[in-house]
């Protein structure tokens, strides 16, 4: 249920495949509920995202992004595309990695909503000649590449300064919103 308000424009929303958490403001104001699928802008772009709960307005963090609108029809069709072209990407990755010999394993590949930007995660470090494969994977799907590699996320957590004393778990509540809590210096 969508309420219209000016109050209760903050959001906790869950984005990414990994499942970052970040505190986004409505534009039009609106409070959404838990659960609502919306659309985010983030630094990344374009991006699906999931209502976690309201962030309250007291809060003096700054804004991870902004919420533009809940989720459509028309988007949801979007989003089928998008997934075909994302399991496409993935298996065309692990063919090209065993097709040339390369030994680093492909957690997972996620395209943003916006359909410009493709992001492949491994494990482990990434040989250059994966930067190679991974662009011409993108050109194929007419979107820009980004290689991540899951290992220095273990390292910096969600954010700099996870886990630390200074930033409060980096991601508030000691890392409980993180999704690798786990992998989180206490």
């Amino acid at each position: 249920m969508i309420q219209e308000t000016p109050v209760g424009r903050h959001h906790f929303v869950r984005i990414s495949v990994l499942g970052h958490v970040g505190r986004f403001t409505s534009v039009d104001a609106v409070t959404y509920g838990r659960g609502m699928r919306v659309i985010c802008r983030t630094s990344r772009g374009l991006e699906v995202g999931e209502i976690l709960s309201p962030a309250s307005e007291a809060e003096s963090h700054d804004s991870d992004g902004s919420i533009l609108r809940g989720v459509t029809v028309e988007d949801d069709l979007l989003i089928a595309r998008l997934e075909r072209n994302r399991q496409e990407a993935f298996a065309a990755c692990q063919q090209e990695l065993a097709s040339r010999g390369i030994q680093v394993p492909l957690l997972e590949v996620e395209q943003l909503f916006d359909g410009s930007s493709l992001y492949f995660y491994f494990l482990g470090d990434v040989p250059a000649e994966v930067a190679d494969l991974t662009s011409q994977l993108a050109e194929t799907y007419n979107a820009a590449a980004g290689i991540s590699q899951f290992s220095d996320l273990l390292e910096t957590g969600c954010g700099p300064g996870c886990g630390t004393a200074e930033k409060a778990g980096g991601c508030g509540g000691a890392c409980t919103s993180c999704a690798i809590a786990g992998a989180c210096k206490k």
